[in-house]
């Protein structure tokens, strides 16, 4: 049996930088909402809020619902996503644990590190880090559980982003907040909505940032005489395959040949360094582009409709492809 040293370093590498994000999220949520007293989305949040009225610790909430969706997701979302999911959620269980230890002050009240009525600015900065520590942890194949896995089975079957997946669910239990009597006053209870939404908003939209910052992708034309060794190189180097068009110079009236790449952002340095290294004097154009689909990049994720007139639709199409070379035929007999 041959051991694949490249998926292990991949796999040693998604934990560890899964590990990383677990960190984030512990730190950002544990400093700069729970001591604010903020309602978030997610499970994090429904502990929040069960912690909030009864005092129960936010990191068994969060234990007890994540392994009751685990088990409902684990034919849905496959054992490899939902082993880091596992590990993740056993992880954060701990860094919650004994974060809140370290923030805990004598009379059982958190440290506010920015300080009283700085609730919002508070928010700001938590939900930017509990944010990007989640977009971390979704591009290393991971998930903290939740209702990420709830938005990730969202995701894998409709184009809906993540981040749009997560605002769906969050809606609904930061709103719960208005039904909960020990949260005050009823103007006291829309406040916590008011931050709760404001939560949502920012983590979600930070999600999504990172996120398409690691996913964008390039569209490379690339013309030069040496067209070939800068193909050759470019497949060797990034795996990726191209397409060489036929060009015309209307100047020089020439015939010459351009390379058409699409590739990922972060790989550009290194293709205009391949390109500098073969002919320093190539002419490239390197743009953005809206989204890619296929095989290398994002998957196509709309689902064709199947229904009666669809199927006629296509039956009739069949047939004229069919007896288009028998009107054909007989037209050039009758001739």
């Amino acid at each position: 049996m041959t051991i694949d040293r490249n998926m292990i370093w991949q796999e040693t590498k998604d934990y560890f930088n899964i590990t990383l994000g677990l960190m984030l999220y512990t730190f950002g949520f544990t400093v700069f909402l729970l001591p604010y007293q903020i309602v978030t989305g997610g499970i994090a949040g429904i502990g929040a809020i069960i912690f909030y009225a009864t005092k129960f610790p936010v990191q068994w909430t969060f234990f007890i619902i994540n392994a009751l969706l685990i088990v409902a997701a684990l034919k849905e979302l496959g054992i490899k996503f939902l082993t880091k999911t596992i590990y993740a959620t056993v992880v954060i269980t701990v860094m919650l644990d004994l974060a809140q230890k370290v923030v805990e002050q004598p009379d059982g009240t958190f440290y506010k590190l920015m300080g009283e009525g700085n609730d919002f600015m508070s928010l700001i900065i938590g939900c930017m880090l509990t944010g990007t520590a989640l977009a971390i942890v979704f591009l290393n194949n991971g998930s903290t559980g939740g209702t990420d896995i709830i938005a990730a089975v969202v995701n894998k079957h409709f184009n809906v982003s993540l981040g749009k997946g997560l605002i769906m669910v969050d809606l609904v239990i930061i709103s719960s907040c208005l039904a909960i009597d020990t949260f005050g006053e009823f103007p006291q209870r829309c406040q916590m909505v008011v931050f709760g939404l404001c939560t949502m908003v920012i983590e979600c939209t930070m999600i999504d940032y990172v996120m398409n910052v690691q996913r964008q992708s390039v569209q490379f034309m690339i013309f030069s005489k040496d067209y070939k060794k800068i193909a050759e190189a470019i497949t060797r180097k990034t795996d990726h395959t191209l397409t060489i068009l036929d060009g015309h110079g209307w100047y020089t009236g020439k015939e010459m040949k351009v390379i058409c790449l699409l590739a990922k952002k972060r790989e550009s340095v290194l293709i205009f360094r391949l390109i500098k290294m073969i002919d320093p004097r190539a002419f490239v154009s390197q743009s953005s582009v809206i989204g890619v689909y296929g095989e290398g990049f994002d998957p196509i994720k709309v689902k064709i409709k199947k229904n009666k007139e669809h199927e006629q639709e296509l039956q009739q199409q069949q047939q004229d492809n069919t007896t288009a070379p028998a009107r054909t035929a007989t037209a050039a007999t009758r001739k």
